[in-house]
Order: structure tokens, then C-alpha cells, then sequence
């Protein structure tokens, strides 16, 4: 895979990007990437009611452009001083999906960081929050951030949630990267949906059991491929477990005490995405831990 060399990350001058903003740059600082802090404002915000003169409208917009900017730059000063590291700043209007995404592909990025909520919360639950547009349309991963403690630390105990797809050794290569000294498990959950439907269909107990002492062994063997393959390192281990996948891995990842779920983006159809959700989404939302999402 390529090397990350820029990373971009949005604010809304919140605690929780705040916290956003500081693990993005503990990462440019590991990398040795560049980091590109944004904010978007959105038409609603800079605008207020026509009922109000232009020329007050225009004295509105030429404040709130200063106050960004002037957010902006302690925000980058704040960090430059902190981490020592190359920081873009850029404001854009428009919906911050949208923007972020725009921006992300114009500067090549190979990560976005985002928080798991900001500071217009109740709008998020509303209308959709800017993170779970994102996970729709970006082009490169995403790092949603959700451990809210204010001193950022070195990710420790990560889990690989894979399977069998093409992309799956990238997952756990991705891990790697962004979590160098940690150990990495690679995680399979078999879907107990399967075993169920096949149940119904007919198929007896012992024929059942058959299959999935076998589906065992030949699980175990294609992801210990899929370790060796990402070159994890000698910290690496494997696991299989049985359930559904999102609550699993996130029951995996609080025994193990994980700070990061790393995981590939495992879509369903529209419909079925619309209706439950995908694995990547289901753990985005119920993780406690920071969650990375590959493309």
C-alpha cells in the first residue's frame, strides 16, 4: 500500500474535535505526513434571515470569516508547537461530507480523521452525521475517533476485524501502519446467520457439525495467510469466534482491552445497508474504542 503523506481532519472548534485534531497530528508526527485541518461552514450558519439588510448580512459574514480564521490559526499554532509538524488550514462552505471528501481527493490524502460526534449532535442524530456521509463516500480511510481522553498515546492492543474478501490482508496491513508497535490480532467472525439458515433448510445436526469443524480448519489456515501475508510481525496473533459480526467484534475488542478496531468497508446492497446496516457501520457506531475504516 502507499505511503500516508497527508492526512486530513475537520473541526467545528468543539472538545471533541479538539481531541480529533490531536490524534491526527500524533499521527502525521508517526508518519511523517503532512496534516490538513478544515472547517466547513455551512450556507445556514454564515447566512442569517433575509429579513435582515444586505449590508448588515455582509458585515455578518466578513465577522464570522475573521473569527474562523482566527480560530483556525490557534488551532494550527497550537498544534505546529506541540507536534512539529507540516499543517494546511482551509475553510470551505458547503455540506461538510461533501467538502471534506472534495478536499481529501484533492490533496491526495491517505486518511481522514473525523470525531464520532461534534458539536451539533442533535442535528447529526436528525439528519445523518457528517462521519456516517463520510464512510459513504470516501475514497481513502477513515479514522473515527471515539476514546475522548485528552492525552493521546501510541494505539497498544489492535484488532484486525477481516474476511475472506480481496481486501482483506490490506485491513490488517493498514493496522500495521498506523499502529506499528502494537499488537495486532487478526480477527474472523464465522455469522451465525449461515449455520441457522442452513438449520432451516434442512440440514441434520451431524452434517451441520461437519461443516463447521471443517469451515474451522480451512478458516484458520487463510487467515493465518492473511497474517503472514500483511508481514504483522512476530506481535501478530489470530482468532475466530461465532456471532453476529458487529456485536462480536465489539465484545472482542472490550475483553481484549482493545484502543483500536481496524475494518474493512464490508457493504450489503442499498436495501440492506438502508435496513440494518453494514458490519464496518454497525461497529463505527458501537465501538468504544477508535475505529479504522479501509477503503
Amino acid at each position: 500500500m502507499k505511503p500516508i503523506t497527508h492526512v486530513v481532519a475537520g473541526t467545528d472548534f468543539s472538545a471533541e474535535a479538539e481531541v480529533t485534531l490531536q490524534r491526527a497530528a500524533f499521527i502525521c508526527q508517526q508518519l511523517g505526513a503532512e496534516l490538513h485541518i478544515m472547517h466547513v461552514v455551512h450556507p445556514l450558519e454564515l447566512y442569517v434571515g433575509s429579513e435582515l439588510s444586505f449590508s448588515f448580512q455582509t458585515h455578518y459574514q466578513q465577522a464570522q470569516q475573521e473569527l474562523i480564521k482566527t480560530q483556525l490559526e490557534k488551532v494550527v499554532s497550537n498544534l505546529h508547537e506541540q507536534f512539529q509538524i507540516m499543517i494546511h488550514e482551509e475553510t470551505r462552505i458547503g455540506r461538510a461530507h461533501t467538502e471534506i471528501n472534495k478536499y481529501a481527493l484533492a490533496v491526495s490524502a491517505g486518511l481522514i480523521v473525523t470525531g464520532a460526534q461534534g458539536e451539533h449532535y442533535l442535528f447529526e442524530k436528525l439528519l445523518g452525521s457528517t462521519t456516517s456521509r463520510l464512510l459513504r463516500i470516501s475514497e481513502c480511510p477513515i479514522l473515527i475517533v471515539k476514546n475522548k481522553q485528552a492525552k493521546v498515546n501510541a494505539y497498544q492492543q489492535v484488532i484486525a476485524a477481516v474476511n475472506f474478501s480481496l481486501g482483506a490482508a490490506k485491513v490488517a496491513k493498514l493496522a500495521h501502519v498506523m499502529a506499528p508497535e502494537a499488537h495486532i490480532e487478526a480477527l474472523l467472525i464465522f455469522d451465525t446467520n449461515q449455520e441457522a439458515h442452513m438449520y432451516k433448510a434442512g440440514m441434520n445436526e451431524t452434517l451441520l457439525d461437519k461443516y463447521r469443524k471443517q469451515a474451522m480448519i480451512d478458516a484458520d489456515a487463510r487467515l493465518e495467510a492473511i497474517v503472514t501475508e500483511s508481514a504483522l510481525g512476530e506481535r501478530a496473533s489470530r482468532k475466530i469466534l461465532a456471532g453476529y459480526p458487529p456485536e462480536a467484534i465489539c465484545q472482542r475488542a472490550k475483553a481484549k482491552d482493545a484502543d483500536l478496531i481496524a475494518i474493512g468497508k464490508h457493504e450489503k446492497s442499498n436495501i440492506e445497508d438502508f435496513l440494518l446496516g453494514s458490519v464496518s457501520k454497525g461497529v463505527a457506531y458501537a465501538a468504544e474504542c477508535d475505529v479504522l475504516i479501509s477503503n
